[in-house]
């Protein structure tokens, strides 16, 4: 009896330590840009992504991490599935909040778009199907995410968050590139 349990001891060491050694091999950054990349593309082309939804992931090595906050928890869901079937994928941690659900905080959605996306300058970041600037709403509190042109279309957001009645408070997380200094002279 003690003979056979020996071997599959031996054999069960063995895979633990090969699994291991596997998750211990460094992953090339060629690598980790084609799964960030994969990752990116899975994430944009979930059919119920709108703008008031905001996802976000983190890579390391052959695990990734989900974050951000949405207003469908089925949207939650498809997101990691998506992901896990990523090639080189190993694990995924789903941290991605769902907003509670609120009649208030619908009607802000809605007039925080048209507040934003409606006001003359930044109406050009309404063309493309993926809206640049995420508008995440809990509670009357209002979180604006995503990417602009300049500094001003970002303050532009902000000024236009700020004006909607019923909104408790504006954080802006809008990222615009920096700004071209001019050159000093030597």
């Amino acid at each position: 009896m003690k003979a056979n349990l020996f071997p599959m001891a031996l054999i069960l060491f063995s895979l633990s330590a090969s699994m291991a050694s596997a998750q211990k091999h460094p992953i090339s950054q060629k690598a980790v840009q084609r799964i960030e990349k994969e990752v990116r593309h899975q994430l944009l082309m979930l059919p119920y992504l709108d703008t008031f939804d905001n996802l976000a992931f983190r890579v390391s090595g052959y695990d990734v991490t989900l974050l951000g906050q949405v207003t469908r928890p089925t949207l939650r869901d498809d997101a990691e599935r998506a992901v896990k079937k990523i090639e080189g994928v190993e694990k995924v941690d789903n941290r991605i909040g769902v907003l509670p659900v609120s009649i208030n905080d619908d009607r802000l959605r809605q007039q925080l778009f048209r507040a934003i996306y409606g006001y003359g300058p930044l109406q050009r970041y309404a063309l493309p199907p993926q809206k640049p600037i995420r508008i995440i709403v809990k509670n009357g509190h209002v979180t604006l995410e995503g990417v602009v042109d300049s500094e001003m279309d970002k303050n532009l957001a902000n000024i236009q968050a700020n004006s909607v009645p019923g909104v408790f408070s504006v954080v802006n997380h809008v990222q615009a590139p920096p700004s071209k200094s001019k050159k000093k002279k030597s």
